[in-house]
């Protein structure tokens, strides 16, 4: 396989930018994710890919739970500052306010969009791990449109 054709090929695929947050009993974690789809209806099941080498994976597999959040179209900055994972300083997650939702993880005040999940089960291959979790709280704040990976002028594939 060449290589070159592989990553452009895999960079075709579309993907939106989401931040996903946990708590386990050390600290809070953060971090903006891409590989993330709807996987059933009934119940409402979501998969998560997860990079391996992570305090968010770490914390995600320690409480089994965490919170995504739909990053809005005027929020790139919000998607930048959770690439190097989270901080909690003054009560703020990397300088945004959130509050402890109904799993214990942290829920972000300004995305338009979030969700709270409980891991089912857990897919160990390659750098990441695939987690597939029912979602067990959920809200919006406003109608803003996603944010995607490909308008954001990143890419995360290859």
């Amino acid at each position: 396989m060449d290589p070159i054709q592989k990553k452009n090929a895999l960079r075709k695929l579309t993907y939106g930018l989401y931040i996903a947050t946990a708590r386990d009993a050390e600290s809070v974690a953060g971090g903006t994710i891409n590989w993330l789809s709807q996987a059933s209806f009934e119940p409402p099941l979501i998969m998560a890919g997860i990079k391996r080498d992570s305090r968010l994976h770490q914390a995600i597999e320690n409480s089994r739970a965490f919170a995504v959040h739909v990053v809005g179209k005027s929020q790139k900055n919000m998607a930048t500052t959770f690439f190097k994972g989270a901080e909690e300083t003054n009560g703020k997650l990397n300088g945004f306010a959130f509050a402890k939702g109904a799993t214990g993880a942290p829920v972000l005040a300004d995305p338009p969009a979030w969700f709270e999940c409980r891991v089912l089960e857990s897919f160990h291959r390659g750098d990441h791990t695939i987690f597939v979790c029912e979602v067990v709280e959920a809200g919006v704040r406003s109608e803003e449109e996603p944010l995607t990976i490909r308008e954001a002028g990143f890419n995360y594939a290859g």
